[in-house]
């Protein structure tokens, strides 16, 4: 077999903790900094290249907290070669301030949630002039972002933000779409292939990962596989393996993602290869 490249491989985020689950409810998320360094060496061992990073203060509720941001991506670039991509979502009752703040620690990448969508009971609010301030403080800081989908017309708002602000640091344009979510679009292949259609309208060489919440998990991973996409897995985005079966570790995701990557004649691409994919930069002296 001839080795693997971005062009014919799989990108694989693990996103390890989200601000939805609480510890006491799922004893295996990882809440602190030391869970969250193992599960990135753990995760990075089984494939993965990109750690989707939300952080939890001293009780395990979710935070947004500057200075245990700064530590968590010191810590993770120090012991992994993964590349860092920090929620600028945070908890949907996360004022914008404390959200845009979340660029000075500095990350390799940060999320860009293109529009307001209901979620759940909650409204995850994404005003348009928010959206356009991190999308411009993205590229005066060097930081790539990942655009997230979570609905068809979030498509058309980043066609619009591209067409006024220009493109993202690095170049590339790398969507995501979370799929499942109650109140955004639903995980379903039908619904993926919508979305890849209308791709057409963005950027030539532009690239998409999907997520799929809950049940849609394993639905959306092979719709993406199929449709030529990429994956994020992990316990923000479901905590069950299977009916009745709790996940034990976000390894579990990654190594099923891997797996089914493999299978599908894609296999996992390399932090390297994800960096060169995504237009980050290379890191130096990071821990391996």
């Amino acid at each position: 077999m001839t080795e693997t490249s971005w062009r014919t491989g799989t990108l694989i985020t693990v996103a390890p903790t989200g601000a939805e689950s609480g510890k006491a409810d799922v004893p295996a998320l990882p809440v602190t900094l030391d869970e969250l360094v193992a599960t990135a060496k753990e995760c990075e061992a089984l494939g993965a290249s990109v750690i989707h990073v939300h952080i939890r203060d001293g009780a395990a509720r979710p935070t947004l907290d500057l200075g245990r941001l700064r530590d968590t991506v010191a810590a993770l670039r120090s012991t992994t070669d993964l590349i860092v991509q920090l929620s600028s979502g945070g908890a949907v009752t996360d004022p914008e301030a404390d959200r845009l703040r979340v660029l000075d620690a500095a990350p390799d990448m940060a999320s860009c949630t293109m529009g307001t969508v209901n979620f759940g009971d909650d409204v995850f609010v994404n005003r348009w002039q928010f959206v356009v301030a991190l999308h411009t403080r993205m590229q005066d800081r060097g930081v790539v972002p990942e655009y997230e989908i979570f609905d068809l017309g979030h498509l058309a708002a980043l066609e619009r933000l591209l067409g006024k602000y220009g493109l993202p640091h690095g170049g590339h344009v790398h969507v995501d779409f979370v799929m499942g979510v109650p109140g955004g679009m639903a995980g379903t292949a039908e619904t993926l292939v919508a979305c890849r259609h209308a791709m057409r309208e963005l950027p030539a060489g532009s690239t998409f990962s999907a997520t799929g919440i809950g049940r849609t998990a394993i639905p959306v991973l092979l719709a993406s596989l199929a449709a030529g996409g990429h994956l994020r897995v992990g316990m923000e985005d479901t905590v069950s393996y299977a009916k009745g079966q709790p996940v034990e570790s976000n390894m579990q995701l990654v190594a099923r993602a891997a797996a089914f990557a493999r299978l599908a004649q894609r296999p996992p691409i390399t932090t390297g290869q994800a960096r060169e994919l995504l237009g980050v930069p290379a890191e130096v002296g990071n821990g391996g």
